[in-house]
């Protein structure tokens, strides 16, 4: 059982690390921001640290990223929300409404696309 935690930890901690990253942020910095010690954050990051709930939470927000996203990112029913968010979003638009946010979102995914090519 030692032996899942340790991966599952690793798994936790390096998508901790590419938010931070994404988010231009360093080690330091997020440790400020979550009020957690820069040696721990390294360790959670490298999976070298099982974290309480409360550091989760609280790397998380400094993140600003939700817990699904770092814990489970690939879940059907994660994915399911992030649907049903945009539908609630566009279910008033026009259609001129419409097609000017599905450019602006055309354009940004582009954006991140070329960001994490990077």
């Amino acid at each position: 059982m030692a032996g899942r935690d340790t991966t599952e930890s690793q798994v936790i901690g390096s998508r901790i690390r590419e938010a931070r990253i994404k988010n231009g942020m360093s080690q330091a910095e997020l440790a400020v921001k979550s009020n957690i010690s820069l040696p721990h954050i390294s360790d959670i990051e490298l999976g070298k640290s099982n974290m309480m709930l409360t550091s989760f939470i609280r790397i998380a927000e400094a993140l600003q990223v939700s817990a699904d996203s770092l814990l489970r990112p690939n879940v059907p029913g994660v994915t399911s929300l992030y649907e049903s968010e945009f539908s609630e979003i566009l279910n008033d638009c026009t259609p001129s409404q419409m097609d000017s946010i599905l450019k602006i979102v055309r354009e940004l995914k582009q954006t991140m696309c070329k960001k994490e090519e990077e």
